[in-house]
C-alpha cells in the first residue's frame, strides 16, 4: 500500500496537473478534421514525404498503459530474473519505494519516462532522425535513423544510445550504454548497464499508436520479455515546461 501511495505521490509532483492548451488558437496544423472542426482521430495514418508513415505529434500513453508504470511486468505471473535481479528488486520492494532516483530530480529513465499518462511526449519526424520532447523534466530523445555505432568506451547514460530504422510500416528503435541508476518501474525493478531496449512503434490511425517494448539484460533477467503500450494523439495542444523541484523534500540515498 506504501508503495503505491509513493508512486501516487512521485506522480503528482513530476506530472502537470492541467494539459489544456496555453494558446488562444493552436489547432494542429495538417491534422483531418470532421464537419464540426474536431480532429478526425480515426483517419488513415497520416505519411511523410518519403512515404513512411508519420510518427509527429503529441501523444500520452493511454489509459490501459497505466498499470506498467507501478508494475512492468502486470502481465506476467514471475518476472524472469536471475538471483542478481531477484535480490535487488526484493531490497527496493522492502524499502516501499524510498531511494527512487526522481526523490534527487534525477531522470526515470526508459521506459517509465514514457509511461506516464499525465506527461506527454512530442514526436519530431525527419528523414534522418526522430526527436522525442519529453514533457517530464523537460527531457528529449534523439534516434538517428542513418547507421550509427558506439565507440568501445562509451559513457553510460539516463536514456542510453539509440538508433532507429523501418521495417515496413514499424518504427524500431535500439538502445543500449544505459547506466544502471534507473529502475524499470516504481516499484524498483532493477536493470543493469547491459540492459538493450527494443521498442517497436506503429500508428495505427491517426489517433492511436502504440509500441511494443523488448527488455533484454542478462544479469538481471533469464530471458528477453515484452511489454504491450499504447498511444493516444493530443490534438490542438503543446508540451508544458515541467522543471523538476524536490528540494523541499529530504533526499535518501539509492537503494542498490
Amino acid at each position: 500500500m506504501r508503495a503505491r501511495l509513493v508512486a501516487a505521490v512521485a506522480l503528482s509532483v513530476l506530472v502537470p496537473l492541467s494539459l489544456h492548451a496555453q494558446w488562444v488558437n493552436g489547432p494542429t496544423p495538417g491534422l483531418p478534421r470532421l464537419a464540426d472542426g474536431k480532429p478526425d482521430l480515426n483517419a488513415p495514418t497520416p505519411r511523410a514525404s518519403d512515404g513512411k508513415p508519420d510518427l509527429s505529434g503529441v501523444w500520452r500513453a493511454s489509459n490501459a498503459s497505466g498499470k506498467y508504470v507501478l508494475r512492468l511486468g502486470a502481465d506476467l505471473s514471475d518476472i524472469p530474473l536471475t538471483p542478481q535481479g531477484r535480490a535487488l528488486y526484493n531490497k527496493r520492494l522492502a524499502a516501499d519505494g524510498a531511494g527512487r532516483p526522481a526523490e534527487r530530480c534525477l531522470p526515470h529513465g526508459l521506459p517509465l519516462d514514457m509511461m506516464f499518462r499525465g506527461s506527454p511526449i512530442r514526436i519530431v519526424q525527419t528523414p534522418t532522425m526522430v526527436v522525442m520532447l519529453l514533457e517530464i523534466a523537460n527531457h528529449f530523445r534523439q534516434i538517428p535513423t542513418y547507421k550509427r555505432e558506439l565507440i568501445e568506451d562509451f559513457q553510460p547514460t539516463w536514456y542510453g544510445y539509440s538508433t532507429g530504422n523501418w521495417d515496413g510500416d514499424d518504427f524500431v528503435v535500439d538502445t543500449r550504454g544505459f547506466n544502471d541508476e534507473t529502475w524499470l518501474d516504481n516499484r524498483g525493478l532493477p536493470h543493469s548497464d547491459a540492459m538493450h531496449l527494443t521498442e517497436r512503434f506503429k500508428r495505427v490511425n491517426v489517433g492511436r499508436m502504440t509500441l511494443t517494448l523488448t527488455v533484454e539484460d542478462p544479469k538481471i533477467f533469464t530471458k528477453p520479455w515484452n511489454v504491450p503500450l499504447s498511444y493516444d494523439l493530443m490534438a490542438d495542444t503543446d508540451l508544458y515546461e515541467d522543471m523538476c523541484d524536490n528540494n523541499k523534500w529530504v533526499a535518501r540515498p539509492p537503494i542498490k
